[in-house]
């Protein structure tokens, strides 16, 4: 069964085309991702899908209910959690939590087994205002509360944008137990080394999908010759790797630089270029490409 379905969905703020026709399927008890940088989409269509703004034109499902006709219901059974901390920073932990259930009409006890891997954290700071809470604890609280009614669809919009790695893995490792209660996830992030641990990504940019598949599909089409380069000078490096006729694309990735380079062309060819520019401690050795550099390809294309 498809949870989502979007179909040809466009969106303008003025003359900015914030969604240009963007179509996909979510299936149930799907971790899905969205994957692009601020200002590519993510959040329109998740506003899209949550009800909150129409679209342009096009049309979407949620749960098999249309997002115009049906708003009321798919409110019901869903669960938003916006990338702005969405929960009232005046009242505790405990208030939000039996405040979101009764909206609902439900209560915390009925879905606790929901919510208890994730409550379990916050819950010794259960009369603390949420305001007061550090940016992780912000965040499990946010999704107890995206829970607490027992939704069909949850809805992620950049939920680890600005917290700090433990609280990033930690998440990721609550959606996974949530995947196992059938609930389906949709999650958009900027950060490229998540999307693998979803089942399915779209890469999104400008408005547009560029290609939507598993991570390991995606990674598996990459066609490009990829090299490691390292130096003395990363600046000055990066600075003459890009002025090559030979290199297709050159991008800062870490502590290296990542380089695509034409059929035929060698590293010793590279490494006398370099080192004719003044580079030294050069290593240059081949890598497999990640998620960052397939959305590279896809995007200079």
């Amino acid at each position: 069964m498809k949870s989502v379905i979007v179909e040809d969905i466009a969106k303008k703020y003025g003359n900015v085309e914030a969604l240009r026709t963007v179509s996909l399927e979510v299936e149930e008890g799907e971790i899905f991702g969205i994957i692009g940088p601020d200002g590519a989409g993510k959040t329109t269509l998740f506003r899209i899908l949550a009800t909150l703004i129409l679209a342009d034109k096009g049309k979407a499902s949620v749960a098999g209910l249309d997002v115009v006709y049906k708003y009321r219901e798919i409110r019901r059974c869903i669960g938003y959690m916006p990338g702005r901390f969405s929960i009232y920073q005046d009242m505790t932990v405990q208030e939000n939590l039996v405040f979101f259930a009764t909206l609902f009409n439900t209560t915390i006890e009925e879905n606790y087994h929901l919510v208890k891997d994730i409550y379990i954290q916050i819950e010794p700071f259960r009369k603390r205002r949420a305001g007061a809470l550090s940016g992780g604890m912000k965040q499990k609280l946010a999704l107890c509360c995206a829970l607490i009614h027992k939704p069909k669809v949850l809805f992620l919009d950049e939920p680890t944008t600005g917290v700090d790695p433990v609280s990033r893995k930690e998440l990721w490792v609550m959606l996974q137990r949530l995947k196992q209660q059938n609930i389906t996830i949709l999650v958009s992030t900027p950060y490229m080394d998540e999307a693998t641990l979803c089942d399915r990504i779209a890469l999104i940019k400008d408005g547009m999908f560029m290609k939507i598949d598993s991570p390991a599909g995606i990674i598996a089409s990459y066609s490009e010759i990829l090299w490691a380069v390292k130096g003395n000078n990363m600046p000055q490096l990066l600075k003459n790797l890009r002025e090559h006729k030979s290199i297709r694309s050159s991008f800062a990735f870490g502590d290296v630089h990542h380089i695509t380079v034409d059929e035929g062309f060698s590293v010793e060819e590279l490494t006398e270029y370099l080192a004719g520019k003044g580079n030294t401690d050069i290593r240059i050795y081949p890598i497999k490409s990640n998620i960052e550099d397939c959305y590279m390809q896809l995007a200079k294309s």
